[in-house]
This record gives C-alpha cells, sequence and structure tokens, in this order.
C-alpha cells in the first residue's frame, strides 16, 4: 500500500459537519443500525458487516480495540462492549485527528454527547433550523416569524442547517416570503408533529443567512426519509441565484450520488462550498475514486472536509482515515502527472482539511 502524503496525514482535521456520540453501550444489533442510514437490520439474513463501511470497521477500527486486522464482527463486539462506551469513544475520536468538531445537536440530544467531551478539542454548534422551529410555534403563529429572528439574533451557533431535503424537498422557491405567508403555512402547520411546509423552509434559510450564518442544506444521500431526486442539488438553483448577493456561505453537505452536480454549482456560485460528508466512510475502500470525482471541476478553496459522524465514534476515524487516504491518492496521482508543483499540493492540503472551513465559518 502506498505511503500517504505527510501533510495530508499530520494536519488536523476541521470536521465542518458532525453529530455527537452515543453515551451507551451497543450490542451487535444496536451497532449495526447505527453503522449506515439503515433504519434497520435486515431480516433476511444479511448483516451491515457486509458491506464497504462494515468491513472498514474490521479492517481499520480492530487494531485500535487492540484485535487482529478483519477481527469477526462478534469478537469486535465483544471486546467493544468489554473497555464501554466513554473508552471507545476516546480511542476513535483521538485518534481520528480532528481538532474542531461543528456539531449539529438537533439529533437524538438526549442520548448522544459532544465529541469534545473525550477529545478536549474544540466544538462550535450548529443550529437546525427546523428544530427551532418546531420550539418556536408554542408561541403561536402570529409571533412565530419574530420568534424565529430573535431566537437566530441570540444564538451562539457558528452556523445554521436545513433539512428540508427530508421534509420538503429542495425545489425551493427563490422568493423571501412575507411574514403574512409565514403565519399562515403556521396556521396550516398549528405546530402538530414536524416542521414540513415549503414556505417556512424558506422563511427560515432566508432568515439565517440574512444574520451572516452559513447555511448548510442536506443534499442526496441519507435516510429512507429522504426521496432521493428530491433531494438534488441542482434544485437549489433558483435560490442559490437569488441569496448570492448576500455573500454568506452555502454549505452543500454529503451530495452523494449528486458529488459532481454539487461540484459544478461550487464552481458557478460565488458562495457555494460542497463536501461528501458520510460518503467518504460509506464507501469505504472506494473512497478514492468518489473523492476524485467530487474534486473533478470544484475549485479546491470550495471543498471542505466532514464525516456527518452520527453515534458511533468509528465514524469519525473512518471518515478522516478515508478521507486523508484519498485526498492523498488524490494528490499524488496529479503530482505524477505534473499537473501541479507540491507546494500546490500541500495548499491543496491545507485548504481542504482545514484553511477553508476557518474562512467561511470565520473560525478565526
Amino acid at each position: 500500500m502506498e505511503p500517504l502524503l505527510p501533510y495530508v496525514v499530520e494536519q488536523n482535521l476541521v470536521d465542518h459537519h458532525c453529530h455527537g456520540v452515543l453515551r451507551e453501550d451497543l450490542d451487535r444489533t444496536g451497532f449495526e443500525e447505527l453503522l449506515t442510514e439503515a433504519d434497520q437490520v435486515s431480516p433476511w439474513g444479511t448483516s451491515l458487516f457486509d458491506s464497504a463501511v462494515g468491513l472498514a470497521v474490521r479492517r481499520w477500527c480492530a487494531p485500535l480495540l487492540d484485535l487482529p486486522s478483519n477481527a469477526p464482527a462478534d469478537e469486535y463486539m465483544a471486546r467493544r462492549l468489554s473497555l464501554g462506551a466513554a473508552e471507545v469513544n476516546r480511542a476513535f475520536l483521538v485518534a481520528s485527528g480532528i481538532s474542531v468538531f461543528l456539531v449539529d445537536g438537533g439529533l437524538w440530544p438526549e442520548r448522544l454527547t459532544g465529541p469534545s467531551v473525550f477529545t478536549g478539542s474544540r466544538e462550535l454548534p450548529v443550529l437546525r433550523l427546523e428544530r427551532l422551529a418546531e420550539e418556536v410555534i408554542a408561541g403561536g403563529p402570529t409571533t412565530f416569524p419574530d420568534a424565529v429572528r430573535s431566537a437566530l439574533e441570540r444564538t451562539p451557533a457558528v452556523a445554521a442547517k436545513s433539512i428540508a431535503a427530508y421534509r420538503v424537498g429542495l425545489d425551493l422557491a427563490p422568493e423571501r416570503p412575507s411574514d403574512a405567508e409565514v403565519v399562515a403555512a403556521c396556521e396550516r402547520w398549528a405546530g402538530q408533529g414536524r416542521c414540513a411546509d415549503e414556505v417556512l423552509s424558506r422563511f427560515l434559510v432566508w432568515e439565517a443567512l440574512d444574520r451572516g450564518l452559513p447555511v448548510q442544506f442536506h443534499v442526496g444521500y441519507g435516510d429512507r426519509d429522504v426521496t432521493l431526486h428530491r433531494a438534488d442539488p441542482s434544485l437549489l438553483t433558483p435560490l442559490l441565484r437569488a441569496t448570492e448577493p448576500l455573500g454568506v456561505p452555502i454549505m452543500l453537505l454529503h451530495n452523494y450520488p449528486f458529488h459532481r452536480t454539487a461540484g459544478y454549482l461550487a464552481q458557478v456560485f460565488t458562495h457555494v462550498f460542497v463536501d461528501i460528508g458520510l460518503a467518504t466512510h460509506n464507501v469505504g475502500h472506494q473512497a478514492t475514486r468518489v473523492l476524485g470525482e467530487a474534486l473533478e471541476i470544484v475549485p479546491y478553496g470550495k471543498f471542505l472536509f466532514s464525516t456527518d459522524a452520527f453515534a458511533l465514534p468509528e465514524l469519525y476515524y473512518l471518515g478522516a482515515l478515508f478521507f486523508r487516504r484519498a485526498l492523498s491518492d488524490f494528490l499524488l496521482a496529479a503530482l505524477r502527472r505534473h499537473a501541479f508543483a507540491e507546494t500546490d499540493a500541500v495548499r491543496i492540503a491545507h485548504l481542504i482539511g482545514w484553511e477553508n472551513a476557518h474562512r467561511a465559518y470565520r473560525l478565526d
């Protein structure tokens, strides 16, 4: 196996989109249910350990638990349980080499804890917009617009996140909705169930951008709540045209299998940034190919590292591991072809690994 470039391996990464880790121990079924975006383990006798990410756990994660590479799944789970969740979390999070975590805490807040608890690294919050809406609607439809604005003014978050892809799809109209339209949408919703209204999705995005908060959009691959063709980032094109004059970053997360489309959008819109997020660990040993496709036309100053790791600390470790390996492979291939100088390769590695995140989120 080819050695990795030292300036890729040694740099501390900024994970610009992730979640917390579980505080509790897991049995094998519970572990497999969190290994991918599947809601449950199949009843048909298959195992998620027989997937790219499952095999990657056995190959790359087992040695961190003092097991041989490719240890059987049952042995891996037994060792994991014997160490306990806190020690397993610490081992993988420290080994990831991630120095800054931007954490969307809007999912399972009662069961997850921030990754910095185990590493001492810097951790910054990302505000989930739909969760905010579901909290402030309690005050009633007529107060909803101002309640959202007030909450956004007070938030300590460094960014906001929209899960419109899950709730209404990404075919959002470009116009900023009026307060009257927002109140009418709230009256239709009446706080019953999840916030899933196209008018409210647009309102939340515009209000966050107005306050200078970069807005992250879930795009593409996700759990089965996503209707995939409605999560194509090209559907955002009218909204991207409308919001570009604000000069506030829009971050397209994950993007697989639309990662080439996302790269195009980052090239033609000045405020658009992209990553491949959870695809990095889900494709496992194929990460080099997928990252190469994502980087085909995207400006290197517009691409960021993220894991979208959720619940399992292994996913932070694998996300960082496969990212480093894929980025090193990409740069080495370019250097062999004399596409650019090594000083350029160092610069690209640092841009993608941490500098772009520092600039886009104003972390300094």
